[in-house]
């Protein structure tokens, strides 16, 4: 969901339970990419490389998975072997402007596209003062890519199966936030209810929120 203001965009998804409370295994997943988001909002400034940014989502997304029992490893050793780019098949975010995906990601004279998961990023260039860029790790279970991997000793390796394959058909998490770049970090531009207990005592309650 999002906005115009000014004529400049706005870009912003929310995952939430249907039914207003979260199982067991959608908190796991949600909390897995809601960690990756902090990550992210905590070492994000000026002049940290974007490719970095999502390579920082994605530590802290596999850590609590692994703590979750769906993965095992290192997990260094699994972004070398692209476990990252099997479950967030996107890159972290991009430019903000006039246009919702802005332009400016990859200018003559800024960083190429790299390889591998980066490939997906829609920018490879440092963080400046003012900038705007969406944050959106996510988290997704998709076949296709899930068989690919159990296909691929290197990337077998890291998942434990039994418990993997029972998110098949699960979906998939995103959280995505705006955000400016200032002297000192970044300002988180998005007002919406994040955590497990906001969101429940949201759907409960509505315009209580705050």
């Amino acid at each position: 969901m999002g906005g115009n203001y000014a004529g400049y965009a706005a870009d912003i998804t929310c995952s939430f339970p249907a039914n207003g409370k979260f199982t067991d295994d959608q908190k796991l997943i949600y909390e897995a990419v809601l960690k990756a988001r902090d990550a992210v909002i905590k070492e994000a400034k000026p002049g940290v490389m974007w490719p970095d940014m999502h390579l920082t989502a994605n530590r802290a997304m596999l850590q609590h998975l692994k703590e979750g029992n769906l993965l095992k490893g290192d997990v260094e050793e699994m972004i070398k072997h692209g476990v990252n780019g099997i479950l967030q098949p996107h890159g972290l975010g991009h430019l903000l402007g006039l246009d919702v995906h802005d332009v400016g990601g990859y200018l003559p004279a800024c960083p190429p596209r790299r390889a591998g998961p980066l490939a997906r990023l829609r920018t490879a260039r440092a963080l400046r003062t003012g900038m705007l860029l969406t944050v959106e790790p996510g988290c997704y279970f998709i076949s296709r890519l899930l068989d690919a991997a159990q296909d691929n000793p290197q990337q077998s390796q890291f998942f434990n199966w039994d418990r993997v394959n029972q998110f098949r058909g699960f979906g998939g998490v995103r959280i995505e936030d705006d955000v400016l770049v200032t002297d000192k970090g970044v300002e988180n531009l998005t007002f919406v209810p994040r955590t497990v207990k906001e969101i429940e005592d949201f759907m409960a309650n509505g315009a209580n929120f705050k």
